[in-house]
């Protein structure tokens, strides 16, 4: 990549689209599994289980290392930095495999999803069968995400969206299989076919991220050696903020269930999840590629003019789903969840609109922090995020008398927005 000549919107393009394509695969992993699911026996129990305990405590742990994809794109300019962040990927990941056995296999789960979760009690048996499954969960995506970065970094997005499309082509066969031809639940099929589709998505990662590391990393560089201390000042922030937005994944089911309609909320709340994801998705793609291009000669101008352009398309197309009757053929035909929780998750969908356009801007403000180095701002912004929707998740869980879910998604829209706002705030500190 030639990062010399001025920076135009078709390479921002060229460099992003890959990356969307990935997150849009990824995204489409969990309205994947809803399909599925949805048409086994108990959907219902299977998709609240999902919501309320598998996925989001398996994210809340692997929270710590989500951000080695930024990590690696920012600081991987050799083989010995390669070598040192491949060091750190090894202890982090490993000492949070160790938590996530803790939670899953001993008592601790129990005291987590009946004591501070509150979850239905017919929830606790499968999601704790599907916690066990997800084990290897954390250790993959931090191998894998570890080598994007250095895969992106080096202008080969595009394998970082084909390594996707393993994953996602993997989870189909898996739940296909799972679904024509076994007597297994739908926790124990969806949660087999995440966690093997992640394991291979991993080794084709390791596979592709080779030639760049034999032929393209040099051997050194002039660029200050990463040491443990200059990391750990470097990525603590980075890793507080997705650990604290995952922790309220969580929160937001101990939020739902203590509110009206409690199992039909933790129901829908996947599925609708999922939806606004594959929009979030677009943006979330955005910060990797603010991150590798914000140096370049007009950089900082074309990527604005794209995060616009980007954020308006992105409220648009949800709009467009929320406000016509795209929305129900997609949860009922698509997914296919019930007439009930269809019309639950339709309504929801009306609320989340803003979502995907401020994802633009956090990402857009976040990479341009991460560009200067200045991650500490990044993480002061979660906490507000994660203060002001856990502060309103408290009080719907007081005064909420519609579906919790309604409550909880207008609780985390208001927090995204402050979150947004504040990182705009600390990049003007900066570039004063």
């Amino acid at each position: 990549m030639d990062r010399k000549s001025p920076l135009t919107l078709k390479r921002i393009f060229s460099l992003w689209l890959p990356l969307a394509g990935s997150w849009f695969l990824m995204g489409v992993e969990t309205p994947m599994l809803t399909a599925f699911v949805a048409r086994m026996a108990a959907p219902e129990i299977t998709l609240a289980s999902w919501g309320s305990l598998i996925y989001p405590i398996s994210l809340a742990i692997e929270g710590p290392i989500i951000m080695l994809l930024t990590a690696s794109t920012a600081l991987v300019k050799d083989r010995l930095a390669y070598q040192t962040l491949f060091r750190y990927m090894l202890i982090m990941s490993l000492v949070l495999s160790v938590l996530h056995l803790l939670v899953a296999f001993t008592p601790l789960y129990y005291g987590l999803a009946e004591g501070i979760l509150r979850v239905p009690d017919a929830l606790i048996e499968p999601g704790r069968i599907g916690l066990q499954i997800m084990t290897p969960w954390t250790f993959m995506i931090a191998w894998r995400r570890l080598n994007q970065g250095t895969m992106i970094k080096y202008g080969n997005s595009k394998a970082v969206a084909v390594g996707t499309a393993v994953r996602l082509t993997s989870l189909v066969t898996i739940l296909t299989i799972g679904y024509g031809f076994t007597d297994f639940s739908g926790v124990v099929v969806g949660a087999c076919a995440v966690a093997i589709s992640v394991t291979v998505e991993a080794l084709y990662a390791h596979t592709a991220v080779q030639p760049i590391i034999h032929n393209r990393l040099p051997k050194s560089s002039d660029a200050p050696p990463i040491t443990r201390q200059s990391f750990t000042r470097f990525y603590l922030p980075l890793a507080m903020t997705p650990l604290m937005t995952l922790l309220i994944h969580p929160a937001g089911a101990a939020g739902m269930s203590r509110m009206p309609e409690a199992l039909s909320s933790l129901a829908a709340w996947p599925v609708v999840y999922g939806l606004v994801f594959l929009t979030r998705g677009m943006g979330f793609a955005f910060n990797e590629v603010v991150v590798s291009l914000a140096e370049v000669p007009e950089g900082k101008t074309q990527l604005f003019r794209f995060a616009k352009i980007l954020a308006l398309s992105t409220m648009g197309l949800l709009a467009l789903i929320a406000f016509t009757p795209l929305g129900g053929f997609w949860f009922k035909y698509v997914t296919g969840i019930s007439p009930e929780l269809t019309r639950m998750a339709s309504t929801t969908i009306m609320f989340a609109i803003l979502m995907p356009g401020y994802q633009v801007y956090q990402s857009w403000y976040g990479g341009l922090l991460v560009h200067h180095h200045e991650t500490k701002g990044i993480s002061e912004a979660v906490m507000i995020y994660v203060g002001v929707a856990l502060l309103g998740l408290w009080a719907g869980s007081v005064w909420a008398t519609m579906p919790g879910i309604y409550w909880a998604i207008n609780a985390f829209v208001i927090a995204g927005l402050c979150q947004t706002f504040f990182l705009r705030y600390r990049y003007r500190q900066i570039s004063i």
